[in-house]
């Protein structure tokens, strides 16, 4: 499955942001010596040659823009709230599943109970739609909120990967 994640960096330019956010994303899929991989590639929006990700399966998305712009500033709502929408749905499920079954069939895995309650925990994946410069999933919104305000320069860049 394809999804559209957003690395949040700081930076002074365009290219050095965009060379940030593949950094980012270089570790999401593992080509990092120190990374484990979440997803399996990559596609940023710069790419011209691809006919099944990036542009050619959502459109044109800037490559990467100053979060304070119109364009980041959307880029990082449609981020949070994917990111939120995913945790209420996945928490919905842990619920569902807590009132329903008992510890036995929880434990046994009845309707994927315990795959929910992975994804309400997880720190990357796809749960998780922005990360830090780092490579770090943002997980809720005091921790956006920090980040934007500690940042001096955030950059926010788009990316279609597969999982």
């Amino acid at each position: 499955m394809h999804m559209v994640i957003y690395a949040l960096v700081e930076a002074s330019t365009k290219d050095e942001a965009l060379a940030a956010g593949k950094t980012v994303f270089d570790r999401l899929v593992g080509t990092d010596a120190h990374s484990c991989a979440v997803f399996d590639y990559y596609v940023t929006f710069e790419e011209e040659d691809t006919s099944v990700a990036g542009k050619a399966r959502w459109g044109d998305l800037p490559t990467a823009v100053p979060v304070d712009s119109d364009d980041g500033e959307e880029l990082l709502d449609r981020g949070w709230e994917a990111t939120k929408e995913e945790f209420e749905r996945n928490l919905e499920r842990v619920r569902e599943a807590l009132d329903e079954f008992s510890n036995e069939e929880i434990m046994r895995d009845e309707d994927l109970a315990r795959h929910a309650f992975h994804q309400v925990g997880a720190y990357d994946g796809p749960m998780v739609f922005l990360y830090t410069e780092h490579a770090s999933g943002i997980r809720h919104r005091g921790q956006l909120d920090r980040i934007l305000e500690e940042s001096e320069n955030p950059w926010i860049v788009p990316a279609d990967v597969h999982f």
